[in-house]
């Protein structure tokens, strides 16, 4: 068996809602954009910049509606406003249909997208 590590889950261009360096670490994601992408409590996530060049990789837990908050050192990367990708992946040995979703301005979810699309 040969197991490979597929994106499973991606939010595409959330915005940054705070940042807390003086919690332990992680990051904060509406736990209603972590369930439509299927992304757990404690899971492993990669952290992606839209307007600069930070990327990171730290543990998602759930939060309220709309946060996208970045806490510990990963506070000091970014900013309130900072559009990001959050993407999750998994180990198989055969394929994921991946669940990516766009979000607006507000972390509001505005449509799902297809995997693998390549656009303009």
């Amino acid at each position: 068996m040969r197991l490979l590590q597929l994106v499973k889950a991606k939010i595409h261009l959330a915005r940054i809602t705070y940042c807390n360096p003086e919690y332990v670490g992680s990051i904060e994601i509406d736990g209603d954009l972590m369930d439509r992408v299927g992304i757990l409590d404690g899971e492993l996530v990669h952290i992606w910049a839209v307007d600069h060049t930070s990327r990171l990789v730290t543990y998602a837990f759930r939060g309220p509606r709309g946060a996208i908050g970045m806490n510990g050192g990963a506070a000091h990367s970014f900013s309130p406003g900072d559009r990001v990708v959050i993407a999750a992946f998994a180990l198989s040995d055969e394929p994921i249909e991946p669940k990516m979703i766009l979000l607006d301005e507000e972390n509001r979810f505005v449509q799902e997208l297809k995997p693998y699309c390549v656009t303009g």
